[in-house]
């Protein structure tokens, strides 16, 4: 029995979402409420401008002390807002005298996905927890009597930047693996027929159960254990991760430290994969991964795919020195609030561990995997650091699909297709001022991955002519003959940077 969370009555569980839609309690009437100076500043677990913003008393505002502030709130207060009967028999509020209080987190939620118009939702986690890691607002040394290493957090930016990557097809069923409070599970749950969440945290599927039905979604089930174990033999379409992924010396939080040595939960995650993905199924997570001495970070990331017989696409975002890192998830812990020689301690253990491991620094990205069937998959990994379109999944399947269109032409058939130049695709020249011929050109794409690259007057001849009517080999002919080059020549040249042109999305093939 998981204690110290709501446990609400189905009928009584609709009244509350019908008060909290009437109240106007969703990311849009917070917003509007807040305006944007307080609203960002709670993403930093800064309350004081949304307290100063929240003294009129009506509803909505009572609603956003209360949950979002965690502040007690007048009992009649509360009462015009929602049923205080009905939450303090779920477990929802306790009374403090004339009194209530929230004993969880409800944060409003704009449960967007790709191609469907934005939902209300709502994420329920630990008090404090909502942002800022067990070292957020209010958590102490604990939250409402739960140990600190078994706190739920609700959403931060992982989270996000794992909703953002998804790939948002219409599907049957969807695995949410390290489920949390349920945000990846929201997501998945408006575009697939049916969703699993897991996690190894009992309270942690408590919690993913209340937001779900909060929200209310019916098309989902949780299942309790360890990375692919509650599956067993079950495969999904899509398979959503953002793991307890932190590379620590023991594993002092569920929703964080992964319990296993350096980055091996996260190369566990890639490895089993292929073992619970229907054929064409994408597996996404976000991970870290070790940079350890003398060794390609690059190769490492390979091995953790080979063998799978899945296409693979890494994207590194960051990388952080060892000290960093460690400063980074101690502050998440709130180990900075305490004891000076405490902190020290610490933070000698986590750099002790590294030094131990040869470890110079830790990247941070994303891995998204798909069972393609192929005889040769495709794995790309790569550093981009730069900013990217949101959301980002939509773009992620295009890449994946133009994959397959050059793994089944040869150049002959590159040539014989024909293109059309991507959408947002803008033309650079690069030169002195007032010379007659640039020393460059760069191609930049303004969508997806935001792209750039170097092009020869070929090139960039023959992107500006890719309109879908002229199949690529008579574009290099025409080129070709105004350039007075061999013909012959210049399509054996070719084929090498339309690969590239075609991979990165800079001009996509037209359906024959």
């Amino acid at each position: 029995m998981v204690t110290n969370s709501p446990t609400p009555d189905p009928v009584r569980l609709a009244r509350l979402r019908e008060a909290l839609l009437a109240a106007q309690y969703t990311a849009d009437g917070c917003l509007d409420l807040l305006g944007p100076t307080a609203y960002a500043a709670l993403a930093r677990s800064e309350t004081v401008p949304a307290l100063r913003a929240t003294r009129g008393g009506s509803p909505l505002e009572t609603l956003v002390r209360l949950f979002l502030l965690q502040q007690p709130v007048p009992r009649a207060a509360a009462a015009a807002a929602l049923s205080v009967e009905d939450c303090l028999a779920d477990g929802w509020l306790t009374e403090d005298g004339d009194q209530v209080r929230a004993t969880v987190d409800v944060r409003p939620y704009a449960n967007e996905v790709a191609g469907l118009p934005s939902a209300d939702a709502w994420v329920v986690s630990d008090l404090g927890c909502a942002v800022g890691g067990a070292g957020g607002i209010g958590a102490g040394d604990s939250s409402g009597g739960v140990a600190r290493r078994d706190l739920v957090l609700g959403v931060g930016g992982a989270s996000t930047t794992l909703a953002n990557l998804a790939v948002r097809r219409s599907v049957r069923s969807v695995l949410d693996l390290g489920t949390g409070s349920g945000v990846q599970a929201l997501h998945a749950a408006r575009h697939a027929q049916h969703v699993t969440a897991t996690d190894l945290n009992p309270r942690a599927l408590q919690f993913a159960r209340l937001t779900l039905a909060l929200s209310g979604f019916e098309n989902t089930r949780t299942a309790g254990g360890s990375l692919f174990e509650p599956v067993a033999d079950e495969r999904f379409d899509l398979i959503v991760s953002n793991p307890p992924f932190v590379i620590s010396p023991g594993s002092r939080f569920v929703y964080r430290d992964g319990g296993m040595a350096g980055d091996d939960l996260c190369r566990s995650i890639v490895r089993g994969a292929a073992a619970h993905l229907e054929p064409g199924g994408y597996c996404q997570l976000l991970a870290n991964w070790q940079h350890v001495k003398g060794e390609d970070w690059h190769e490492r990331l390979a091995g953790w795919v080979a063998g799978t017989g899945l296409d693979a696409w890494v994207v590194q975002r960051q990388v952080q020195d060892i000290a960093e890192y460690a400063e980074l998830w101690l502050r998440d812990g709130g180990d900075h609030l305490g004891r000076g020689a405490d902190y020290r301690a610490r933070y000698g253990e986590w750099l002790d561990a590294f030094e131990a491991a040869g470890v110079e620094g830790v990247g941070f990205g994303w891995i998204t995997l798909r069972a393609s069937g192929a005889a040769e998959p495709t794995v790309r990994i790569e550093e981009w650091p730069h900013p990217v379109e949101q959301p980002l999944g939509p773009h992620i399947e295009e890449w994946f699909a133009r994959q397959d269109f050059l793994r089944a032409h040869d150049d002959a058939a590159l040539l014989a297709a024909r293109y059309v130049l991507a959408e947002e695709v803008v033309q650079e020249q690069v030169g002195a001022p007032g010379a007659e011929d640039p020393e460059h050109v760069i191609l930049r794409h303004n969508r997806g991955m935001r792209r750039a690259t170097k092009v020869d007057t070929v090139g960039a001849g023959f992107v500006g002519a890719c309109d879908g009517s002229l199949a690529a080999g008579d574009i290099v002919d025409a080129i070709a003959h105004l350039l007075g080059e061999e013909r012959v020549m210049l399509r054996d040249r070719v084929p090498e940077s339309l690969r590239l042109l075609t991979e990165q999305g800079f001009v996509a093939p037209v359906a024959p």
